[in-house]
């Protein structure tokens, strides 16, 4: 089941990709919805699973909420390392080239290595989404079935970012759609090693845990504040609500 679910990542980051070639105006309804989906997984669903899983505390606070926090610090860590790249591109193009958003000037004398270097990471990230969905899906079905939303939800946004990154720093569109489909392939790859291993019921819950600080960083900090820029409209509030809605609905059906 783990990686039929991460086929479906698969399938959203290729689409992520796809959109990263032929921007569309609606990307943002997306975002916000993916973003409304990932918050709801790491707050409603696997922080309460990992201080479930996890009970014990080091100096008075639970090594749970610990994790979760070091989750959160280690990706604005990795987005920092990377900060060099451009944050956000806007949807709008000018002579066929993509556009810095926030008023930033477009980045130039940036070499090839860098975007596709950027582009790694993202492939590796995406890897650990696959380990991810492996992981909930030996806690429970429910707990399998929330995270595949959210991973397979935000694999949009990866594949966007994976093929812009690449092409933007001046990589042709062979390397650029080369990286995209590494990145399309890593969950798959990583939710099948957990077919051949079973996690401990402690060590699972801290992994869960610290993914779940990743990923609220990821929403909170990369796709909703992506998502609102460009487009500050209600209807992109009401997809991300609808996500954070959505995955109370699984969680309370699951439980």
């Amino acid at each position: 089941m783990a990686v039929l679910v991460a086929l479906g990542a698969f399938v959203m980051t290729l689409a992520g990709g796809w959109s990263a070639h032929r921007v569309t105006d609606r990307r943002h309804l997306v975002l916000g919805l993916a973003g409304g989906l990932m918050l709801g997984v790491a707050g409603l669903e696997l922080l309460p699973e990992s201080l479930e899983a996890v009970g014990t505390e080091l100096y008075g606070v639970p090594v749970a909420l610990l994790l979760f926090v070091t989750g959160f610090l280690l990706a604005h860590l990795v987005e920092r390392l990377l900060a060099h790249r451009p944050r956000h591109l806007d949807s709008s193009r000018a002579g066929g080239t993509p556009v810095a958003a926030h008023g930033a000037a477009e980045n130039h004398g940036r070499t090839p290595e860098v975007g596709l270097t950027a582009a790694a990471a993202m492939v590796g990230h995406s890897a650990m989404d696959g380990v991810a969905v492996g992981a909930a899906f030996q806690v429970g079905g429910g707990m399998g079935a929330a995270v595949a939303v959210a991973v397979i939800a935000h694999d949009f946004a990866d594949g966007f970012n994976t093929y812009t990154l690449a092409h933007t720093y001046g990589n042709a569109r062979r390397r650029a759609l080369a990286m995209l489909w590494a990145d399309a392939v890593a969950p798959v790859v990583g939710a099948a090693s957990t077919l051949f291993l079973t996690i401990p019921e402690p060590l699972l819950g801290g992994y869960l845990g610290l993914f779940g600080g990743a990923l609220l960083y990821l929403a909170a900090a990369e796709i909703l504040p992506e998502a609102h820029h460009a487009h500050p409209a209600r209807s992109t509030l009401v997809c991300t609500v609808t996500g954070v809605l959505f995955i109370w609905l699984v969680v309370g059906a699951a439980h």
